[in-house]
């Protein structure tokens, strides 16, 4: 936990380069950012989390080596025909996102191929409960990624490129830990595994940790499409401060999430659930009102003096959203974790509504914010009621 909130807040450090390269170019590189953040890195990582621990639980190790290697290998041929894709509708991408360098395009795919092998190690290591080296793993990436940006934007005159080249060598640091750390696992014997089985558990993780992390960062992809860069670039300040506070509260989730697999397999009980919610709950409020008082002076600290006022105009409601995303995510977690999965249809249809959503009320950015406070509070109502409705009795 200590390490991942270190890690968090290293990795936030490159916001403080925004000083350093135009307000257009940092609006693109928060719209690159949005556009990661939308790799389902999280739902891959809890898959690789969720498989690990049951099968650690169940002595099946040969499975899961064949099933890493296998996935490894697909993610890789997945990435190989986007790529394709992005070289056929390369200038409509760039003019689109307003990129104003092509290779920005091509570094981002980079990043995202390793945006998918870091979570899947780093899901491994969660799911063995290593969380010493998943936590050094982190560092290594965050270190890796605010040096090597600052190093290409201070002494090479980079911009939003150049910080993503930091990015990537982030995630490269990560990844090298990652399968170090776990070679034990994929590198033995293999046993042919249950396809049917593995697709049946991993198709409502996937969606289920998609759809929540839809709702974590797609705002941003629709502002710059809406405002633009110029306007992005305060917007992106403000939901940078306010995601922040998720840094705070992500890793009690982390923890929970295979020790509840674990015992979930092993039918042992446990009350972990309430003292994680109770925890982020006076975490992430304690985090907001620290937002709203001290906004301003936090924002010159990070920002130039011109993203002042028009990030204080959208910060006391970007964070105030972020409470029930965060309580929300527990319970997420809770949930996938126990095979719950009943959720998850219904979680799915409330991130395409989302998705609309955002289509047709965006007069203004504090309306994009209502309407992600709006959904936020839904996930967390959603999420609520199929975590504490009983059972149907059997029999």
């Amino acid at each position: 936990m200590v390490t991942t909130i270190a890690g968090g807040v290293l990795m936030s450090g490159v916001h403080f380069l925004s000083k350093k390269i135009p307000v257009s170019e940092y609006g693109i590189l928060i719209t690159l950012f949005s556009i990661v953040g939308l790799i389902p890195t999280m739902p891959f990582q809890m898959v690789f989390t969720q498989q690990t621990a049951s099968a650690l639980a169940t002595n099946r190790e040969r499975q899961l080596a064949g099933m890493i290697r296998t996935v490894w290998l697909g993610t890789f041929l997945v990435w190989l025909a986007v790529a394709v894709v992005v070289l056929l509708f390369q200038d409509r991408i760039v003019a689109n996102w307003h990129l104003s360098n092509p290779v920005a395009l091509w570094m981002l795919l980079v990043v995202i191929l390793f945006s998918l092998w870091m979570p899947m190690f780093a899901g491994i290591m969660q799911g063995q409960q290593n969380f010493l080296w998943l936590g050094w793993s982190g560092l290594f990436g965050a270190a890796g990624r605010l040096g090597s940006a600052i190093f290409i934007v201070l002494t090479l005159n980079g911009a939003a490129t150049g910080i993503m080249v930091g990015v990537f060598v982030g995630l490269l640091a990560s990844s090298v830990v990652g399968i170090w750390q776990t070679h034990s696992l994929w590198r033995g014997e293999t046993e042919p595994f249950d396809w049917h089985e593995f697709l049946r558990q991993v198709i409502p993780l996937m969606f289920g940790f998609a759809a929540t992390q839809f709702l974590f960062f797609a705002d941003t992809s629709f502002v710059n499409t809406y405002f633009g860069a110029d306007k992005t670039a305060p917007y992106g300040a403000a939901g940078t401060l306010s995601r922040t506070l998720l840094w705070l509260v992500l890793p009690l989730a982390a923890v929970m999430f295979p020790k509840i697999v674990h015992s979930t397999a092993k039918a042992e009980k446990t009350n972990l659930l309430g003292l994680v919610f109770l925890g982020t709950t006076i975490l992430v409020i304690v985090g907001v009102l620290g937002l709203w008082l001290l906004g301003p002076w936090i924002i010159r600290l990070v920002y130039t003096p011109e993203y002042v006022l028009p990030a204080m105009a959208v910060l006391p409601w970007y964070a105030g959203a972020m409470i029930p995303l965060a309580l929300a995510n527990v319970l997420v977690n809770d949930l996938l974790a126990r095979a719950r999965f009943q959720v998850v249809p219904v979680l799915v249809i409330l991130a395409v509504t989302y998705g609309i959503a955002l289509t047709q009320f965006h007069d203004s950015l504090v309306t994009v914010l209502k309407t992600l406070g709006v959904f936020n509070l839904l996930l967390l109502v959603v999420c609520a009621w199929f975590s504490f409705k009983k059972k149907p009795q059997v029999g």
